[in-house]
């Protein structure tokens, strides 16, 4: 009887201890079951924000593909733009050239027009003293004559 009722205290601390157990059991149950909730949750959040980072990431992408074709553009805009203005000033520069060309040979001309200008005029000077020097002769050689015809009359 002595050994029964060991037996018995013995089967009931186990029992207590195995309900202990049980409890813990119950309770680590429940809190794997929270943590793998958690987890879940957490996996779930992680896919979310994966993604959300594909997304931007996407995003990023296309934003950095359009701003370096607006880049590209905006380039060969300037470019276009230098090269007109280049071709521009070349052509004024030679417009420029042909003027100042024009300009030197108008002034050329025009400095031979005043030579013979000058020359014609020289030559209509010279001739009309030397009509004048013969007018005189002729007047002074009529006034000879009538000096003479009044003598000899």
């Amino acid at each position: 009887q002595e050994e029964k009722k060991q037996l018995t205290l013995k089967v009931e601390e186990l029992e207590r201890k195995l309900e202990t157990t049980s409890a813990q059991n119950i309770e680590f149950l429940q809190v794997i079951a929270k943590r793998e909730e958690s987890i879940h949750q957490c996996q779930l959040r992680l896919e979310e924000k994966t993604r959300e980072c594909s997304s931007l990431a996407r995003q990023l992408e296309m934003a950095i593909e359009d701003a370096k074709k607006q880049v590209e553009q905006t380039r060969e805009r300037a470019m276009s733009r230098e090269r007109a203005a280049q071709s521009k000033l070349l052509d004024l520069e030679t417009q420029l050239s042909r003027t100042k060309t024009d300009l030197n040979q108008l002034r050329r001309s025009r400095d031979d027009a005043e030579r013979r200008f000058e020359s014609r005029l020289q030559d209509l000077k010279d001739r009309l003293e030397q009509s004048e020097s013969t007018n005189r002769s002729m007047q002074n050689y009529v006034h000879f004559l009538k000096s003479s015809y009044d003598n000899v009359f």
